[in-house]
Protein backbone atom coordinates (compact mmCIF):
# COMPACT_ATOMS: atom_id res chain seq x y z
CA UNK A 1 0.00 0.00 0.00
CA UNK A 2 0.91 3.27 -0.63
CA UNK A 3 3.04 5.32 1.95
CA UNK A 4 1.09 8.10 1.85
CA UNK A 5 -1.87 5.84 3.19
CA UNK A 6 -2.36 6.74 6.86
CA UNK A 7 -4.82 4.01 9.02
CA UNK A 8 -6.98 5.16 11.76
CA UNK A 9 -8.61 2.46 14.02
CA UNK A 10 -12.25 4.01 15.77
CA UNK A 11 -15.11 3.13 17.77
CA UNK A 12 -18.65 3.32 15.86
CA UNK A 13 -19.69 5.85 18.37
CA UNK A 14 -16.74 8.27 16.73
CA UNK A 15 -17.95 8.45 13.18
CA UNK A 16 -19.89 11.49 12.52
CA UNK A 17 -22.60 11.64 9.62
CA UNK A 18 -19.67 12.59 7.34
CA UNK A 19 -17.07 9.86 8.38
CA UNK A 20 -20.61 7.83 6.79
CA UNK A 21 -21.52 9.38 4.19
CA UNK A 22 -18.05 9.13 2.46
CA UNK A 23 -17.84 5.25 3.61
CA UNK A 24 -20.96 4.84 2.18
CA UNK A 25 -19.52 5.79 -1.03
CA UNK A 26 -16.44 3.78 -1.26
CA UNK A 27 -18.24 0.73 -0.57
CA UNK A 28 -20.70 1.08 -3.45
CA UNK A 29 -17.69 2.40 -5.24
CA UNK A 30 -15.99 -1.08 -3.99
CA UNK A 31 -19.10 -3.19 -3.83
CA UNK A 32 -21.13 -1.75 -6.73
CA UNK A 33 -18.44 -3.57 -9.78
CA UNK A 34 -19.77 -7.17 -8.13
CA UNK A 35 -23.43 -6.12 -8.81
CA UNK A 36 -25.78 -3.71 -8.26
CA UNK A 37 -27.23 -5.83 -5.54
CA UNK A 38 -24.08 -5.59 -3.10
CA UNK A 39 -24.02 -2.23 -3.36
CA UNK A 40 -27.67 -1.55 -2.14
CA UNK A 41 -27.66 -1.78 1.52
CA UNK A 42 -24.93 1.37 1.00
CA UNK A 43 -27.63 4.20 -0.18
CA UNK A 44 -28.66 6.61 1.58
CA UNK A 45 -25.30 7.41 3.75
CA UNK A 46 -25.56 3.94 5.37
CA UNK A 47 -22.07 2.90 6.09
CA UNK A 48 -23.18 -0.96 6.84
CA UNK A 49 -24.90 -3.69 5.43
CA UNK A 50 -25.96 -6.22 7.86
CA UNK A 51 -24.48 -5.90 11.22
CA UNK A 52 -23.66 -2.50 12.35
CA UNK A 53 -19.23 -2.63 13.11
CA UNK A 54 -18.49 -1.80 16.98
CA UNK A 55 -15.23 -1.10 15.57
CA UNK A 56 -13.34 0.23 12.10
CA UNK A 57 -10.12 0.10 10.93
CA UNK A 58 -10.40 2.65 7.40
CA UNK A 59 -6.94 3.75 5.40
CA UNK A 60 -7.16 6.98 4.30
CA UNK A 61 -4.82 8.91 1.68
CA UNK A 62 -5.03 11.90 -0.47
CA UNK A 63 -8.05 10.37 -2.17
CA UNK A 64 -10.33 9.53 0.86
CA UNK A 65 -11.11 6.54 1.82
CA UNK A 66 -8.63 3.55 0.34
CA UNK A 67 -9.14 0.94 2.38
CA UNK A 68 -11.90 -0.53 5.33
CA UNK A 69 -12.21 -3.64 7.32
CA UNK A 70 -15.28 -3.87 10.34
CA UNK A 71 -15.20 -5.56 13.84
CA UNK A 72 -17.86 -6.89 16.06
CA UNK A 73 -17.57 -9.21 18.99
CA UNK A 74 -20.23 -11.66 19.17
CA UNK A 75 -21.11 -15.69 20.26
CA UNK A 76 -21.40 -18.11 17.47
CA UNK A 77 -22.12 -21.53 17.61
CA UNK A 78 -19.29 -23.65 15.97
CA UNK A 79 -21.52 -27.03 16.01
CA UNK A 80 -22.87 -27.28 19.63
CA UNK A 81 -20.14 -24.69 20.74
CA UNK A 82 -20.29 -21.41 21.35
CA UNK A 83 -17.40 -19.46 20.87
CA UNK A 84 -16.74 -15.75 21.46
CA UNK A 85 -15.33 -14.13 18.50
CA UNK A 86 -14.13 -10.99 16.62
CA UNK A 87 -15.99 -11.12 13.39
CA UNK A 88 -14.21 -9.18 10.72
CA UNK A 89 -16.39 -8.07 8.02
CA UNK A 90 -17.07 -5.15 5.32
CA UNK A 91 -13.57 -5.62 3.99
CA UNK A 92 -12.57 -3.27 1.02
CA UNK A 93 -10.07 -1.85 -0.81
CA UNK A 94 -10.24 0.70 -3.49
CA UNK A 95 -9.75 -0.69 -6.90
CA UNK A 96 -6.92 1.04 -7.59
CA UNK A 97 -4.66 -0.14 -4.72
CA UNK A 98 -6.31 -3.69 -5.17
CA UNK A 99 -4.19 -6.94 -3.84
CA UNK A 100 -2.77 -4.45 -1.00
CA UNK A 101 -4.98 -4.01 1.79
CA UNK A 102 -6.87 -6.72 3.01
CA UNK A 103 -3.46 -7.55 4.85
CA UNK A 104 -2.19 -4.34 5.91
CA UNK A 105 -5.90 -3.86 7.74
CA UNK A 106 -5.51 -7.44 9.42
CA UNK A 107 -2.24 -6.19 10.66
CA UNK A 108 -3.25 -3.03 11.62
CA UNK A 109 -6.43 -4.40 13.85
CA UNK A 110 -4.19 -7.55 14.89
CA UNK A 111 -3.00 -5.57 18.02
CA UNK A 112 -6.69 -4.72 19.00
CA UNK A 113 -8.07 -7.95 18.58
CA UNK A 114 -5.43 -9.07 21.39
CA UNK A 115 -6.30 -6.02 22.84
CA UNK A 116 -9.92 -7.52 23.03
CA UNK A 117 -8.78 -10.54 24.04
CA UNK A 118 -11.08 -12.14 22.17
CA UNK A 119 -9.78 -16.14 20.81
CA UNK A 120 -10.59 -16.13 17.55
CA UNK A 121 -11.12 -13.10 14.86
CA UNK A 122 -13.45 -14.84 12.02
CA UNK A 123 -14.55 -13.82 8.63
CA UNK A 124 -16.46 -15.27 5.54
CA UNK A 125 -15.42 -14.24 2.30
CA UNK A 126 -16.71 -15.42 -1.41
CA UNK A 127 -14.93 -17.90 -3.09
CA UNK A 128 -13.87 -15.60 -5.67
CA UNK A 129 -11.21 -13.77 -3.49
CA UNK A 130 -9.59 -17.27 -2.08
CA UNK A 131 -6.11 -16.35 -3.76
CA UNK A 132 -6.35 -13.07 -2.54
CA UNK A 133 -7.37 -14.43 1.08
CA UNK A 134 -4.80 -17.42 0.59
CA UNK A 135 -1.59 -15.02 0.06
CA UNK A 136 -2.56 -13.72 3.54
CA UNK A 137 -2.82 -17.45 5.31
CA UNK A 138 0.82 -18.18 4.48
CA UNK A 139 2.15 -16.23 6.87
CA UNK A 140 0.29 -18.42 9.27
CA UNK A 141 -1.46 -15.76 10.89
CA UNK A 142 -4.74 -17.32 9.68
CA UNK A 143 -7.02 -20.26 8.41
CA UNK A 144 -9.15 -20.98 5.21
CA UNK A 145 -11.70 -23.83 6.44
CA UNK A 146 -14.02 -24.98 3.64
CA UNK A 147 -16.71 -27.20 3.60
CA UNK A 148 -18.43 -25.52 6.29
CA UNK A 149 -21.74 -23.96 5.93
CA UNK A 150 -22.68 -20.70 7.58
CA UNK A 151 -26.10 -19.47 8.86
CA UNK A 152 -26.71 -15.94 9.31
CA UNK A 153 -30.29 -13.77 9.94
CA UNK A 154 -31.28 -11.83 7.42
CA UNK A 155 -30.48 -8.01 8.14
CA UNK A 156 -34.34 -7.02 7.23
CA UNK A 157 -37.57 -9.01 7.88
CA UNK A 158 -39.65 -9.80 4.85
CA UNK A 159 -42.82 -11.37 5.14
CA UNK A 160 -42.29 -13.68 1.98
CA UNK A 161 -38.52 -14.67 2.31
CA UNK A 162 -37.31 -17.25 5.46
CA UNK A 163 -35.66 -15.47 8.35
CA UNK A 164 -32.53 -17.28 8.03
CA UNK A 165 -30.07 -18.17 5.44
CA UNK A 166 -27.34 -20.32 4.91
CA UNK A 167 -24.34 -20.51 2.83
CA UNK A 168 -20.91 -22.21 1.40
CA UNK A 169 -18.48 -19.29 1.87
CA UNK A 170 -14.70 -19.31 2.76
CA UNK A 171 -14.26 -19.33 6.59
CA UNK A 172 -11.56 -17.62 7.53
CA UNK A 173 -10.13 -18.29 10.94
CA UNK A 174 -7.52 -15.63 12.86
CA UNK A 175 -6.17 -17.58 16.11
CA UNK A 176 -5.96 -14.73 18.41
CA UNK A 177 -5.61 -15.71 22.36
CA UNK A 178 -6.12 -19.17 21.39
CA UNK A 179 -4.06 -21.51 19.07
CA UNK A 180 -6.03 -22.52 15.99
CA UNK A 181 -6.02 -26.61 17.52
CA UNK A 182 -8.68 -25.03 19.64
CA UNK A 183 -11.15 -24.23 16.79
CA UNK A 184 -13.99 -26.55 17.31
CA UNK A 185 -15.18 -28.94 15.10
CA UNK A 186 -18.27 -28.83 12.94
CA UNK A 187 -19.86 -28.29 9.59
CA UNK A 188 -21.52 -25.53 10.71
CA UNK A 189 -21.29 -22.46 12.25
CA UNK A 190 -24.41 -20.19 13.67
CA UNK A 191 -23.85 -16.85 13.70
CA UNK A 192 -27.27 -15.77 15.68
CA UNK A 193 -27.35 -12.69 13.56
CA UNK A 194 -26.80 -10.77 10.69
CA UNK A 195 -23.20 -11.10 8.86
CA UNK A 196 -21.38 -7.87 8.96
Amino acid sequence: MSSDVRWKICWETDLQVDDHAELSAFFRNTYGPTGAFNAQPFEGGRSWAGARPEMRVIAYDSRGVAAHMGLLRRFIKVGEVDLLVGELGLWGVRRDLEGLGLSHSMFTMYPELQRLGVPFAFGTVRHALYKHVDRLCRGGIATILQGVRVRSTLPEVYLDLPATRIEDPLVVVFPIASSIDEWPSGTLIDRNGPEL
